[in-house]
């Protein structure tokens, strides 16, 4: 199997830096999985790395898809599959760099693919903005085993798990016991996970959103807006955007909008540790960590770990 670093953690934990002086000791290039970061002209919002970060060592997979592109894990595998075969093969070490834990986990892993017609998905986001609960009670009607294991609030898998039902009249649940979503791996992944104290990673996260109004996030929504892209939106609904675009409608005050920003941020940070931290290979440094880190992972690529 090909081997893969992954640096994985919470927003604002410092992962593209570290991704960036790996890759340049290292000899790597860095793949992004970040969901919003795949998308163009989001640039601030997302804190993408800067061209003059690009400009250190090879990015992949930033500025990938326009704005009314849908993409999903299953798409994700099928680009990243190419991508980590091009950089292998000019004897570069990928580095995948993100916090969108399901991509991570579907590249290494797979993810079964069902196709569900344009009409039934739509039909299923529109239900599942105005009223969840009663989805997840479908849910519960039509594959209680499945409806057990997830939140009544997690809008992803609830909506994911009725499309599957509704496309092939079969519950979801099926599906993960005859397709083992967990089986059998597909690269061999090191992966790295940053941490922080909760206290000094919620400073960060709410000084770098005060840093992203200061360089014009504001202004780079308002132009979009302009330009005549619908708030409603699919990467507008990512943390921090429709916050930006209540303001400019005049519905928020700028400090409100700030702070909601701020506490939005902190709550899927807090989802992200949870999601890494469940995940039994994931090896923990401090983001100050660096040398230890670099040579954690020459004895991983000389085959000591």
């Amino acid at each position: 199997m090909k081997k893969i670093l992954a640096i994985v953690g919470p927003t604002a934990s410092g992962k593209s830096e570290l991704a960036i002086f790996l890759a340049e000791n290292l000899g790597g290039e860095i793949i992004n999985f970040d969901s919003v970061q795949f998308y163009k002209k989001l640039n601030i919002g997302t804190a993408k790395p800067s061209p003059e970060e690009m400009k250190k060592v090879p990015h992949h997979l930033y500025d990938l898809l326009e704005l009314e592109e849908e993409f999903n894990a299953g798409k994700f595998v099928e680009i990243a599959d190419k991508v980590i075969e091009e950089v292998s093969s000019r004897k570069k070490l990928p580095i995948l760099v993100g916090g969108t834990g399901l991509y991570l986990r579907a590249l290494e892993y797979g993810l079964f693919s069902v196709e569900v017609p344009e009409e039934i998905r739509n039909s299923l986001r529109k239900e599942a903005e105005k009223n969840l609960e009663k989805l997840y009670e479908k849910l519960k009607e039509l594959d209680p085993e499945y409806a057990k294991k997830i939140s009544p609030k997690d809008k992803v898998r609830i909506t994911r798990a009725l499309e599957v039902i509704y496309a092939t009249s079969k519950p979801f649940s099926e599906f993960h016991k005859e397709n083992p979503f967990f089986e059998r791996k597909r690269y061999d992944i090191l992966k790295i996970g940053l941490k922080l104290e909760r206290k000094e990673l919620y400073r960060k996260i709410n000084q770098r959103v005060l840093k992203m109004i200061e360089a014009g996030w504001i202004k780079e929504v308002e132009e979009l807006l302009k330009q005549g892209y619908s708030p409603e939106l699919k990467p507008f609904k990512a943390i921090g955007y429709r916050y930006i675009i209540a303001y400019l409608q005049k519905k928020l005050p700028l400090e409100k909008a700030i702070k909601l920003i701020q506490r939005d941020t902190r709550r899927y940070a807090k989802r992200q540790l949870t999601w890494f931290k469940k995940e039994k290979d994931v090896h923990w440094f401090s983001p100050e960590e660096k040398e230890k880190i670099l040579n954690f992972v020459k004895n991983w690529l000389g085959g000591e770990n």
